[in-house]
């Protein structure tokens, strides 16, 4: 008799494990420009936010002056990004691929409706008209992407910083470490808030040790200035899955000052799509390590979001 509940028992586990197999399955979520299909072991809180990622369609017309063309990564792609990995709200970010024209972005952000937010480009052509209108539509900041020739330049962010600020906008930097400490004596002055994109580029192997690091925790102790725990493969020199030396600089920025801190995606990866596209749940997933407490890793995903981006606090 032994013997036979013994069994019974071997075959209830035996189920129990097909069972969970088959939901871990049913759950497995595969999404364009990600690999990896498997839910994060990281489980989002409720109104967790994306805020930094893209989408492209080929219907808009590409800047003559881009270097980086992606193929299509659209609204419905990107929603089966935030159905994989447990994020609701998300901030599109306007990338060199459109120049100043914002259409692509706008379109989307209508689309995902108010859950969203985004990050516009102008030069400082731009009407205050047009700045409000943009306002109205869910836009909340304005990015200068000097990584390569665009449509903004140096000379252009202290002037639409000013012009931006009583908007309750701020400005976003994606640059080089060299152009970033070349442009910092401007980003010391100018009256808005900063946002910095991927880590804010710190070089590796030098990583916190490198001068940048120091001059931009000095701009975010100023109480004005964040940091997206973002593009950990932007300037790795270990890779996956840890990204070692870029979660080193995740992890000062996080202890240091994790009400700065905002978190995300990058997706579709535009700089890697060319070379070996990230797992988007290994991504989510390096917060455990960054922020290993789960109170400040809801103010990072949650509460630090809605301040910056105008959600909703609720």
């Amino acid at each position: 008799m032994s013997t036979f509940w013994n069994r019974r028992e071997v075959l209830k586990v035996a189920s129990a494990a097909l069972i969970a197999v088959r939901a871990r399955r049913a759950d497995a979520q595969q999404v364009k420009w990600s690999m990896g299909s498997e839910a994060p072991k990281l489980k989002a809180p409720a109104n967790a936010t994306d805020c930094h990622h893209h989408v492209y369609n080929a219907k808009y017309p590409v800047d003559p002056k881009a270097t980086l063309r992606p193929g299509d990564a659209l609204v419905e792609d990107y929603r089966a990004l935030q159905k994989r990995i447990g994020t609701t709200r998300n901030v599109l970010v306007q990338p060199s691929t459109y120049g100043t024209d914002n259409r692509c972005h706008l379109e989307a952000l209508a689309a995902f409706g108010p859950g969203a937010r985004m990050v516009a480009v102008v030069d400082d052509s731009v009407s205050t008209e047009e700045l409000k209108r943009l306002h109205g539509l869910g836009v909340r900041g304005i990015r200068f992407n000097l990584a390569q020739a665009g449509a903004t330049t140096p000379e252009m962010i202290e002037p639409l910083s000013k012009r931006i600020n009583d908007m309750g906008w701020h400005i976003q930097i994606n640059a080089p470490a060299a152009k970033i400490m070349e442009i910092m004596p401007i980003l010391e002055r100018v009256p808005s808030q900063i946002v910095f994109d991927h880590l804010a580029h710190i070089p590796q192997p030098d990583g916190v040790s490198h001068p940048l690091y120091a001059k931009v925790r000095a701009l975010m102790d100023k109480g004005r200035t964040w940091v997206k725990l973002s593009g950990a493969y932007a300037d790795t020199k270990v890779g996956p899955p840890t990204y070692a030396d870029s979660s080193a600089v995740a992890r000062a920025y996080t202890k240091a000052m994790p009400e700065r801190c905002v978190w995300g995606s990058d997706w579709p990866h535009p700089s890697e799509q060319s070379k070996h596209l990230p797992d988007d749940a290994v991504l989510f997933d390096l917060l455990t390590e960054w922020v290993p407490d789960e109170k400040v890793r809801h103010r990072v995903l949650v509460e630090n979001a809605a301040t910056l981006y105008d959600f909703p606090k609720g």
